[in-house]
């Protein structure tokens, strides 16, 4: 999502917020009314992902592991003994009990700091590792146990569909 202070009003979801070039950045999804013209667009680059998964498959497939989690900081002494990238990770919560996370042995307290390799500092950066070319794929997911440093592997799920209401 990008905030914005643009003047929107009620009745202007679905158009395009733009720069002072014309150049289209995203589109116009939300306003709170009460927040002084604080206002939310959905990022052209989403929209452009979700459009074209739309066109060619009817559907747009997400990843789910069934893992809720918070950013945390990590202690220097354990990125320097672990030779971590990062300073920060993601604690997980909770395990969703259907979710894949649980399946491969996640447990509450785990600190996820990396997926297939790839350095994870924060939720937002976990959930984009989460793509739709992972769905079905075992994918080592490397996490802090206490002061163990453990590679689990995690097969994700395509993200169930919500009913509509």
């Amino acid at each position: 999502m990008i905030q914005t202070d643009a003047a929107l009003n009620p009745g202007n979801s679905g158009g395009p917020l733009v720069t002072a070039s014309g150049e289209v950045v995203g589109i116009n999804t939300a306003i709170i009314g009460m927040a002084q013209g604080i206002c939310f667009s959905i990022s052209a680059a989403t929209v452009e992902f979700v459009a074209s998964r739309l066109i060619r498959d009817g559907r747009v497939r997400r990843c789910y592991i069934g893992v809720a989690g918070q950013n945390v900081p990590l202690s220097r002494r354990l990125v320097r003994f672990h030779g971590l990238p990062r300073e920060t990770g993601v604690l997980v919560q909770s395990t969703a009990p259907d979710g894949a996370a649980r399946a491969a042995g996640l447990h509450r307290g785990d600190i996820v700091v990396a997926v297939d390799g790839i350095a994870v500092g924060d939720i937002d950066e976990l959930h984009r590792l989460m793509t739709e070319e992972r769905v079905g794929k075992p994918v080592p997911v490397t996490i802090l146990r206490l002061t163990q440093k453990l590679e689990i592997i995690v097969t994700p799920r395509e993200t169930p569909p919500r009913p509509v209401a």
